[in-house]
């Protein structure tokens, strides 16, 4: 790539990338399943320990499973708020405004539930260990998050804490630990966001 359109596209995806924006208001409008889709293939290229790809990515556009889902997440946030979480954390949270209801779960059209596979089973069937498992399933979501915003859908990274019940409502196999729930959709006509700052370039880099 010429150096000049190199610049330029370094330019254009740091202003793009710079209007994202966590979204919690959700329109109950559909999303093409075709961008989904591609979301989901640019995040399964992310990097890997071992190139072992240890994810799985279950989109979930039921209505009455989003709604056992918000069910199941809405218990577990009312004793995490209720004070499981700790003081400190809820500090932290208040300027964001959350709380134990989570209608983004029912109200976006799609959940992307990502799993990490703890390990694997051979073909003779036996337990073998996946390799900096953590690390490469978040990379993978990061990815996501980018890909999703720049074909123009909106999402929120949730984590509910615990998350056994996900590997639950969605039948998923022992080896699977829920890493995050993910909504996608088009914010609401009303939506509203934090106005964050977000840290510069000065502070978060250091050139040796």
């Amino acid at each position: 790539m010429p150096v000049e359109q190199s610049l330029k596209t370094a330019a254009d995806l740091r202003r793009r990338m710079d209007e994202r924006r966590t979204v919690r208001m959700f329109s109950t409008d559909p999303v093409p399943t075709q961008v989904v889709l591609d979301a989901i293939a640019v995040a399964s290229t992310a990097p890997s320990g071992a190139h072992q790809q240890p994810w799985t990515f279950v989109r979930v556009v039921d209505l009455d499973v989003r709604k056992a889902i918000r069910e199941a997440a809405e218990n577990e946030e009312r004793i995490s708020y209720a004070g499981r979480l700790g003081e400190e954390w809820l500090d932290a949270l208040r300027p964001l405004g959350t709380d134990d209801v989570k209608p983004h779960l029912t109200d976006a059209p799609e959940l992307i539930v990502v799993f990490q596979q703890r390990y694997y089973l051979d073909e003779t069937g036996e337990r073998r260990k996946h390799y900096y498992v953590d690390e490469s399933v978040g990379i993978a979501v990061g990815m996501l998050l980018t890909a999703l915003h720049l074909a123009g859908l909106a999402a929120l990274t949730h984590t509910p804490s615990p998350m056994k019940f996900l590997g639950e409502v969605l039948n998923r196999p022992r080896n699977e630990r829920a890493f995050a729930v993910i909504p996608v959709g088009y914010p609401a006509d009303d939506c509203v966001v934090p106005n964050l700052v977000r840290k510069s370039l000065d502070q978060v880099l250091v050139t040796i």
